[in-house]
């Protein structure tokens, strides 16, 4: 397969990608949540919640992406 060259990183571990990936949607989830009750609503429908926590959490791993170039 060849020699290693200077800029080799070796791939990290399914488990250190699974917690990437589950704070990341965790992170986004809170921010979605946070800003419904704080700037939209303060006793929005369960269902308004959950949708803004989906959103949430798709845009920040959006984010993510674009930023550091990795799925």
């Amino acid at each position: 397969m060849g020699a290693l060259t200077d800029h080799h990183r070796c791939p990290r571990g399914p488990l250190h990608r699974l917690t990437d990936a589950l704070t990341t949607f965790a992170i986004g989830a809170l921010i979605g949540t946070a800003v419904l009750y704080f700037v939209f609503d303060e006793h929005p429908v369960p269902a308004l919640v959950l949708a803004a926590a989906a959103l949430g959490a798709v845009l920040t791993s959006a984010v993510r992406q674009a930023v550091t170039g990795r799925p």
